[in-house]
């Protein structure tokens, strides 16, 4: 039977290894609480833009959103992920119906879709409608019901 290893310093037992072992892990526990949730959760919802070569709304989306959108505060709540619509739809966005429309923007939130915007309506309107999207996103978060956004409710007057 072997004893355990301790470590020693001039002449002195320290600390065993089965106990730095045990404070080792109880600090990466603590240490992943804080972590680990933020990382999580800052990455979770994004703004699917489903984008066709040549399509003339894109480009326009690119010259006058795009290069701003990572610096807003939408952009940062909901970073912006391209995906060609003529290509196969990722595995992870299987959950979405896609339409042959170009660009078709979706917001997203771990697995679930929150709404979206068909085609480019200009820059003040995109901004209004992903302002309505970013509050259902919010509802949502703070026990609100999943689902699509009821169209009625960006609308209001059809």
């Amino acid at each position: 039977m072997t004893k355990p290893s301790s470590v020693r310093t001039m002449g002195m037992t320290l600390f065993s290894e089965a106990t730095i072992r045990k404070y080792f892990s109880r600090a990466a526990l603590f240490g992943a609480m804080f972590f680990v949730p933020p990382l999580t959760q800052l990455r979770a919802a994004e703004l699917v833009m489903f984008e066709q070569d040549g399509c003339v709304w894109c480009e326009t989306f690119n010259r006058e959103i795009a290069p701003i959108y990572p610096k807003t505060t939408e952009g940062q709540r909901a970073p912006l992920r391209r995906v060609n619509i003529d290509g196969s739809v990722p595995s992870d966005l299987a959950f979405i119906a896609v339409e042959k429309l170009a660009p078709l923007f979706v917001l997203v939130d771990n697995g679930y879709e929150i709404g979206r915007i068909r085609g480019y309506p200009g820059e003040d309107n995109f901004w209004g409608l992903l302002g309505v999207l970013i509050k259902k996103l919010d509802a949502v978060g703070t026990g609100g019901e999943r689902g699509l956004l009821d169209e009625k409710a960006l609308h209001p007057a059809s």
